[in-house]
């Protein structure tokens, strides 16, 4: 199956399933979040290929931290071989990788290696990649929130008339400056969006599919982009 002709420019994808696909296999959770890593490579593949110029993937929440210890740990450590694998890969194909979230609180090797993917892939311009890294929409929206305070109390030192536009909490959110996201995908068989990309996904089209992350294919992610070419995005306005 061929892609439409009608593409979103900004897709987020919430990788939701890996430890039950690991679990339905008898397998360490830990293999299943393996296999969500290759399946991410495969899939950022056909988004080169067919040219979306922007993703934005959930990958550790703010509430994931209630997971048992051993599998965070399991999980940073898979993370930090991703990130280690893949950035010569990445900049090879021109992504551009891109973090949201607050990542000092994440192992200084995270840290590092993370850093050091958006340093060298920062001239990249073909697909930029958002992870979002310790991330959660309510921490963002009040991070942001906060910043303005801050640099507008310091402008006006009376706090007289101190006003926030929706413009200036665009321009402190995380994924500043991304646009607003305009396909969200939640594999898994969960029917919502988590705290992700609240503010970003207003007016997001939103695709639930049974299939668990490690399973999404090219195909699964074809059909989601046709089920996407077919809704009337009228944003509160009629058809014409």
């Amino acid at each position: 199956m061929n892609p439409p002709e009608q593409l979103p420019k900004h897709i987020a994808i919430i990788l939701d399933g890996n430890g039950r696909w690991a679990q339905s296999r008898n397998l360490p959770r830990s293999e299943g979040h393996r296999q969500g890593g290759e399946t991410l490579k495969k899939i950022l593949d056909v988004m080169l290929e067919i040219n979306i110029p922007y993703v934005s993937l959930y990958t550790f929440s703010t509430e994931n931290w209630k997971r048992p210890k051993q599998e965070i740990l399991t999980l940073w450590k898979l993370m930090k071989e991703f990130f280690s694998q893949y950035l010569n890969e990445a900049v090879q194909k021109g992504i551009r990788i891109k973090v949201s979230g607050d990542i000092s609180k994440l192992p200084k090797e995270n840290q590092n290696i993370i850093n050091e993917s958006i340093s060298k892939t920062k001239k990249n311009k073909k697909l930029i990649v958002n992870f979002c890294i310790n991330y959660g929409s309510h921490k963002e929206i009040l991070y942001a929130v906060n910043q303005i305070l801050i640099t507008k109390l310091n402008m006006n030192k009376k706090n007289y008339n101190i006003k926030i536009t929706e413009k200036d909490i665009e321009r402190h959110l995380y994924t500043y400056p991304l646009p607003s996201v305009d396909l969200l995908i939640r594999p898994g068989g969960e029917h919502r969006i988590s705290n992700f990309l609240l503010w970003q996904s207003a007016y997001a089209e939103i695709y639930f599919t049974n299939v668990l992350w490690p399973d999404f294919s090219r195909e699964d992610l074809i059909k989601a982009l046709h089920w996407f070419a077919q809704r009337e995005r009228r944003y509160g306005g009629l058809k014409h």
